[in-house]
């Protein structure tokens, strides 16, 4: 399943559609120009739509609506602890090469916990995530996790982790085996908000009784009509199929 994820992820980039109409375009063109025309000005178009942001926002937004959580003036006493999924932080690589700790553009799922552990002496955080990268070595998510809330002054014993997990279906059923967790308990589940309606699914399949804590929204309420970047609108449409495709392939596989 990890090695379909990643074909996944590959193929709902929209720069690689781009790449593959050119392609075939080019390959069109000794025999067939017209087609070969065609394939390259359908390639451009892909290119020059992706980069108005009101489309994918409004995808987007869909998936963010879809659990609006406890938020900060809710009631946390009742809860166990925060199951924390990874996805926070850069590539092993960056860390070993600079030896310092590095987050990415979801780095709300990291700083967020360590102000509800201060505000609730009772929760722990379960962190889940091992390695996301398809031929990825070195230290795991897991370990760059501790490394960080170690650094940020968090004491040992409230944080829990699980390192082998590759996927969100992982992250649910291998985090129910850490020892002194008790899934029936309620937990609250912490991660992006478009990434929420694939972890809840995932979770509550694997009988955790979670309660979603959406954080590292992406949208406001609306998109301004004239809101255009290529380089933004390729990463957000990336999230958005990414997540669409994750949700399709796990409910065909039965697993949401």
């Amino acid at each position: 399943m990890f090695v379909v994820s990643k074909i996944l992820s590959f193929a709902t980039q929209p720069l690689s559609w781009v790449v593959a109409l050119l392609l075939l375009g080019l390959l069109c063109m000794p025999r067939r120009r017209k087609w070969g025309l065609r394939l390259c000005w359908a390639a451009l178009g892909v290119l020059l739509l992706q980069g108005w942001q009101p489309l994918p926002d409004a995808l987007m937004r869909h998936l963010e609506a879809q659990y609006p959580g406890p938020g900060p003036a809710g009631n946390l006493q009742p809860y166990a602890g925060v199951v924390l999924l990874g996805g926070a932080l850069e590539s092993g690589l960056i860390w070993q090469a600079h030896g310092q700790i590095a987050l990415n553009s979801a780095a709300e799922r990291m700083t967020v916990p360590i102000a509800l552990l201060r505000q609730y002496p009772h929760l722990r955080v379960l962190f889940t995530g091992g390695q996301g990268e398809l031929f990825a070595t070195g230290l795991s998510e897991a370990e760059r996790a501790k490394l960080f809330f170690d650094s940020m002054g968090v004491p040992p014993q409230r944080v829990m982790y699980e390192s082998a997990s590759h996927t969100t279906y992982e992250n649910a059923i291998l985090s129910a085996k850490v020892p002194g967790v008790d899934p029936t308990q309620r937990w609250l589940l912490l991660t992006s908000a478009f990434h929420m309606p694939r972890a809840m699914a995932q979770f509550r399949k694997a009988g955790w009784n979670v309660t979603p804590y959406p954080v590292d929204y992406r949208t406001g309420k609306e998109t301004p009509w004239n809101n255009y970047s290529l380089e933004l609108g390729a990463q957000k449409w990336h999230l958005v199929l990414h997540e669409l495709a994750g949700l399709l392939a796990y409910r065909l596989a039965g697993r949401a």
